[in-house]
């Protein structure tokens, strides 16, 4: 769970500290106080992205640190070499020129790396969510997450990319006869081009070694020549090799009066030898170092050919080779098209069937599950006080898609005797705030999160409907840890934790805190939240019978 929240330079937000309980966690404020910061703060250090804008004005950078306490050992920590601690700190600076640098117990990360770490740990249920809800693009998922059909999916989709591929070949080689002859004498074209060159793996690699060496070889025969005078000698001075054995001859004198010199005599004598060696080698380099401009002109010419070959067909010999294995199978697959495309539509029709196998068990198992996730999402609305709707998931048969052969909408009724219709079209905002609610806390028993964020999903929701979802609220944080921004005294009562967020100015410059509240301070917030601006006592009376109620 998230326990401690550290912000600097965030928006209005110049520094706070927040400490967060097991259980729920409830964030209250006027209308523009921060709350939604503190969010986007979150947000940042689960990998989510995060902008420039975001940095305080006047301020280099932004960052955000955040304390997680009794996380497991994911595999996240192992693939991606970062120290595993159940106690796990993330930190994310966010610079002016657009850098962020991310770090999970030290380590750096990229976002990316961060962002799957995040989803491990927390999920964000915002107002954005109800628009998902509605749009039937997701409905299909909803109901693989909640049917846990991974295994099922992953079969499909190799059995289904079988099919496109070989869909693809059977496209790729069914032709009209003038195309077919085209690409015929092209093909034909090229493999002669390149066969005729005979060319080397390679080849254009050693050529262009060769050609180096010829070009500088009179500096290369200077060059060993002089090293040969050093080591060897001249007429007119003695080498290193000469002038290291007469200084072994002269230091083995003195090794007869003192042992001092005997380690000197064997490091001398080593070295001389070395010497010997190095200087052999150089002269039989010397005595291989043969060239002519013959040999230069013909590697130049053949370097030409391989130069006009790769702007056609690849950047090096082994990849116009490669080309050309590629341009003889494609000619065959061409002159042999009616037996290979036989062969292909034999594979294809095996293929189908395999997926459309695969298909099928993928449907009968969201047929099942489809009526528990109906049963579970009516059995939760009925508890958030909406016994009377009707939900469904609604089957379309399809042909073989990427997704199966299945197309699935959520239908509801809102009110008693009115026809299932698409969600989008019966339900309010505030019936949306509640299904969402609902189908989440469903979705949610499937998952391992340990941290469930609620940002303002109540909007719309009032009276006895926004009672009984803060009863759920509360009813979800009895499991996992829940963090809720809201606007209604009911939720904010049901916390177990409340924290105020409030804004104010000074110097000219706008500031804001995060506060946690004792009982006291509870009951004049809900009293604000309940008057707004207006404090009674009726509304203070009114605030501590809410909070006595759900103690």
């Amino acid at each position: 769970m998230l326990s401690l929240l550290h912000i600097e330079n965030i928006a209005v937000i110049e520094r706070s500290e927040i400490s967060f309980d097991s259980g729920f966690n409830v964030l209250t404020g006027e209308t523009g106080a921060g709350k939604s910061i503190v969010i986007d703060a979150i947000s940042a250090i689960l990998g989510e992205r995060a902008y420039r804008d975001m940095i305080r004005t006047g301020a280099q950078r932004a960052s955000v640190r955040g304390v997680f306490t009794d996380v497991p050992e994911f595999p996240w920590f192992q693939e991606n070499g970062v120290s595993y601690d159940p106690e796990t700190i993330i930190q994310r600076d966010i610079y002016l020129d657009g850098k962020n640098v991310c770090r999970v117990n030290g380590c750096l990360v990229t976002v990316s790396i961060l962002h799957r770490l995040g989803v491990l740990l927390m999920d964000i249920h915002g107002q954005h969510d109800s628009a998902s809800l509605i749009d039937e693009a997701n409905h299909l998922k909803f109901l693989d997450d909640f049917a846990e059909n991974q295994h099922f999916r992953e079969d499909y989709a190799q059995k289904y990319a079988e099919v496109t591929k070989l869909r693809s070949d059977i496209q790729r080689i069914t032709m009209d006869e003038g195309e077919k002859l085209r690409r015929m004498e092209m093909l034909r074209y090229q493999i002669a081009e390149i066969e005729k060159a005979q060319l080397q793996s390679g080849e254009d690699e050693q050529l262009e070694e060769r050609r180096k060496v010829l070009q500088n070889a009179e500096k290369l025969a200077d060059g060993i020549a002089n090293a040969c005078d050093c080591l060897y000698g001249s007429d007119d001075t003695d080498g290193a090799s000469a002038l290291l054995s007469q200084a072994v001859r002269e230091i083995s004198k003195l090794s007869r009066y003192t042992d001092t010199f005997q380690s000197m005599q064997e490091r001398l004598t080593d070295l001389m030898y070395q010497v010997q060696d190095v200087a052999d080698e150089i002269h039989s380099a010397r005595g291989d170092l043969s060239y002519s401009d013959r040999e230069l002109d013909r590697i130049e010419e053949r370097l030409d050919v391989i130069h006009k070959l790769r702007r056609k067909y690849g950047t090096s010999c082994a990849e116009i080779l490669a080309y050309l294995e590629k341009a003889k199978n494609e000619l065959d697959d061409i002159e042999f098209a009616d037996e290979h495309l036989e062969k292909l539509k034999s594979a294809l029709i095996k293929a189908e069937d395999a997926a459309w196998e695969s298909a099928r068990v993928l449907r009968n198992n969201r047929h099942k599950a489809s009526q528990s996730l109906t049963e579970r999402i009516l059995t939760e609305l009925a508890q958030l006080d909406m016994p009377k709707v009707q939900f469904s998931c609604e089957f379309t048969e399809l042909e073989l898609t990427a997704n199966g052969a299945d197309a699935v909408a959520f239908y509801m009724s809102a009110n008693a005797g009115e026809a299932l219709k698409p969600m989008s079209k019966v339900a309010s905002g505030g019936e949306l705030a509640r299904i969402m609610l609902a189908m989440k806390n469903v979705l949610a028993e499937q998952d391992q999160v340990a941290t469930l964020i609620f940002d303002e999903v109540d909007t719309g929701v009032s009276g006895r409907a926004a009672q009984k979802v803060a009863e759920k609220l509360r009813s979800v944080a009895r499991n996992k840890q829940v963090l809720c921004v809201t606007h209604l005294p009911q939720i904010a009562a049901m916390g177990d934790t409340h924290m105020l967020i409030s804004k104010f100015e000074q110097s000219g410059r706008t500031y804001t805190t995060v506060t946690p509240l004792d009982k006291e301070g509870r009951k004049r917030e809900l009293a604000r939240i309940i008057g707004c601006t207006v404090i009674t006592e009726t509304t203070l009376k009114s605030a501590e019978e809410m909070l006595i109620a759900s103690s």
